[in-house]
């Protein structure tokens, strides 16, 4: 039997201080193995929160937006040697219950990638997301789904 493969979850942060403690105390710790937290220069208390917590945190010393940051989240990742990468935006807004029916795909071999969505079986709203987000999202995603033919949820 072999071994199970190294799970690290990533999450890019900026001012996540409000909800990082929740969202880490529901994280399953049971299938992951670490937890790394790429502050993209914070102005709250994001950092300090994350290592009083015990995560890897990694601080930019200059904001690379969210696309920047999923890049030295993923690049972390691997150098701490992920077999699977799961990334988790700080915010709650995803039921992190969920995490262990996501990775098993993976884990089964039917799938190199999942992805998770707060729009199937719950409500993104009452998880605390904007509700300007949530407009954006939904417009954004029927565009999509009307250009491409898809059947995206978000």
């Amino acid at each position: 039997m072999g071994q199970r493969p190294r799970v690290i979850v990533v999450m890019p942060a900026y001012n996540a201080a409000r909800t990082l403690e929740r969202t880490y105390r529901d994280l399953p710790k049971e299938v992951v193995d670490q937890v790394i937290l790429v502050d993209d220069v914070s102005q709250d208390e994001t950092v300090e929160i994350a290592r009083r917590l015990g995560l890897t945190v990694v601080v930019h010393l200059q904001n690379r937006g969210y696309g920047g940051n999923q890049k030295t989240c993923y690049l972390e990742a691997l150098k701490a040697g992920a077999d699977i990468v799961v990334m988790l935006h700080p915010d709650y807004q995803y039921d992190l219950r969920l995490v262990p029916q996501l990775l098993q795909p993976i884990l089964e071999g039917r799938a190199d990638m999942v992805l998770g969505s707060r729009f199937l079986g719950g409500s993104p709203r009452a998880g605390g997301m904007p509700l300007y987000k949530y407009l954006a999202n939904r417009c954004l995603t029927f565009i999509e789904n009307l250009a491409f033919g898809l059947r995206l949820s978000e």
